[in-house]
């Protein structure tokens, strides 16, 4: 009998969880589309009533608290696979820059939706980017990335790059491919050491 309810419980945790992911998904995607869409507009696309999103999410600022959460999250989690302490640093920012454009629609919400200006976390440093400025300077110590820029600077070239490719491929509709190549051909002539 106790297996029965421990059985049923991690049926509803995940349940949950799938619910709660269905609705972040959806989110992205309406609020993409539309910054002002409704909460009512996210649980159609989710395929959920009203009332569901309420429970997961009582009010539009918990779900951009909760989508920056997931951002940041699966920030983490690209800046693992993108092992960024194997081989040169070039190479394994290179790495970083094509795990990172995959999370595109996310980024590109946080940056172009005016709600995550004003949510807490927008401004807090993370883990993954110590983890990219340390990075720059492994590359600037071994002579493989320009050491006369600052490594805060040449972060922000990153982060310019990659939201410029966002931006080809989905304003200017440029093939996905295109838009990463060009990021990454100008991330090299830009890091490069003099």
């Amino acid at each position: 009998m106790e297996q029965d309810h421990i059985a049923t419980a991690a049926t509803e945790t995940a349940t949950r969880a799938r619910t709660r992911r269905a609705i972040l998904d959806a989110a992205v995607t309406v609020l993409s589309a539309n910054h002002a869409a409704s909460l009512a507009d996210v649980a159609e696309a989710a395929g959920v009533g009203r009332t569901t999103v309420h429970r997961y999410f009582a009010e539009r600022s918990d779900l951009v608290a909760a989508l920056g959460a997931d951002v940041r999250e699966r920030l983490q989690e690209a800046t693992v696979r993108a092992r960024v302490d194997d081989g040169p640093a070039p190479k394994a920012l290179e790495r970083l820059c094509l795990e990172y454009f995959e999370l595109g629609d996310r980024l590109m919400l946080l940056f172009d939706v005016p709600q995550f200006l004003s949510w807490a976390g927008f401004e807090e440093e993370t883990d993954s980017d110590r983890v990219l400025v340390r990075l720059i300077e492994r590359g600037q110590a071994e002579g493989t990335v320009d050491a006369e820029a600052d490594a805060e600077w040449l972060q922000n070239v990153l982060w310019s790059l990659l939201y410029a490719a966002w931006m080809q491929a989905r304003d200017y509709g440029a093939p996905r491919h295109t838009a990463i190549s060009s990021c990454l051909h100008t991330l090299r002539k830009a890091m490069a050491a003099s």
